[in-house]
Order: C-alpha cells, then structure tokens, then sequence
C-alpha cells in the first residue's frame, strides 16, 4: 500500500517521563500502522518533550511524530489519526475534589478501592483481578501529567467518555498493554504485523500493542472493553481487548 492510499495512521505511545533521557530503562516510543496493520517506517524511541515544546498545534505535533518514524508526514496530510496512549490521562475526581476543594470522602479502605489512588475505571479493572498502576502513588505522575499534557495542547474535546479529540484529525485514547498479555486475540494481531520489523526495546514493544489498540478502536470496537456507566466523564476510560474479562 502507498502511502497516499493510507485510510488511516494508528499511533501507538509508550509515555517516559518528562525527562526521560535520563533513563535507560523507560523511554517514549512509537509505533506507527496503517489500515492494514503494517507497520510504516520505523519505530523510534527517545524522549518526546522537544517536540512537544516545539509543536505548535495539532497537525504539527503528528507531522513532528510521523517524522521521527522516518515517515514523510505530508505524504499522509489526509489520513486520520488514532493515538493510544499508555498512561493515565486523568486523575480521580475525588483526588481532584480533595486538591481543589478540600473535599474528603467519608471513608478510605483497601489501597486498590481508595477513591483518591484510582480512577473509576482503575478500580474497574481491579474487579476483574487486574492491576493498574496510579499515578498518584505509583510514581508515574511524570508520565501521566506529560500524557495529560498532550491532550490539552492537541486534543482538547472530549468527544465521549475515553476518547479525547481535536474535532479534526486526531482522536486519542488511554491504553493497558499490561492487560493486553492475557489477550488471545491481540497475540493473534501481533503475529500478523511483526513479519520482518525488529523492536529493539520493550517500550516499543508495548507501544505497538498501543497501536492495535488504536487500530481496534477504529475498525473494530467491539472487540474492545467499553466504558462502563457510572465512569467520570473527566476521568477517563482505558482501553482493553474484551476477551481479557473473559
């Protein structure tokens, strides 16, 4: 497929944290697929925070990530952009009632319930014997208020509950590759797009399975785990193959 024939780019981001280049061991990365699942140029690894800097609004942010895959960026002007985002991309309401307010809620109990440590969505996926990280005691504050950031700045809108858009060309999404691991259906997808790429890092690793995501979320939602009644609007929602519940 060339690129101009692209219906779509899906992006996948495994968040370092705002300083990143100081760690050898987590870093920003990238992964980039078309419609059909290939993966387009070359996936990257770095420390995003530059570009971000640099990116004066959306078209240039995903011209700026495109091209950090090797990938000419206006050769894919037209295509639309899904970007599934491994961190946190919100704080729990009653963390930000008691920051804001000084709201209290009445009690706190186990860690995996407290309002203030989890999200609704967090605390959802705890219930199905999964174990998401916080960003308020999981020392992942970096990455989730750079993942946070990013929305502000390039997709401000909240089109529905999870989903974050700039009301143009790029939608972004919160992902789980952790989760991911107990999917039957996402190892099948991989199989299928890692004919002849190398990952050189497990950051990359997780930010193609944050591409498949993104690639499920747009062809075939379905198949992913939707938000849930009762979450926050703010809070968010993360993105998991549904057969992980089963």
């Amino acid at each position: 497929m060339t690129a101009a024939a692209a219906q779509a780019l899906f992006i996948g981001w495994d968040v370092g944290g705002w300083n990143c280049e100081q760690n050898r061991a987590s870093r920003d990365a990238l992964v980039v697929l078309d419609d059909q699942r290939k993966v387009l140029g070359k996936p990257w690894r770095g420390n995003l925070r530059r570009l971000i800097n640099q990116s004066g609004d959306t078209e240039g942010f995903i011209g700026r990530l495109l091209g950090l895959c090797e990938l000419d960026a206006q050769a894919y002007a037209a295509a639309p952009v899904v970007l599934a985002i491994d961190t946190p991309l919100g704080f729990s309401t009653d963390f930000i009632e008691l920051l804001v307010h000084g709201r209290a809620v009445e009690s706190i109990e186990g860690s995996s319930s407290n309002p203030y440590l989890f999200r609704r969505t967090e605390r959802f996926l705890f219930d199905k014997g999964l174990s998401p990280l916080s960003p308020v005691k999981d020392m992942i504050g970096s990455q989730a208020t750079k993942g946070m950031h990013v929305l502000a700045r390039f997709a401000p809108h909240i089109e529905r509950c999870g989903v974050w858009s700039d009301l143009q060309r790029l939608r972004a999404i919160e992902a789980y590759p952790s989760a991911c691991k107990r999917s039957a259906q996402m190892a099948a997808l991989r199989r299928g797009c890692l004919r002849g790429v190398e990952l050189e890092h497990a950051d990359q690793q997780d930010a193609l399975t944050c591409a498949l995501i993104a690639w499920l979320f747009h062809f075939q939602p379905e198949h992913l785990a939707q938000p849930i009644s009762d979450i926050p609007l703010r809070e968010g929602w993360i993105f998991f193959p549904a057969d992980v519940l089963a």
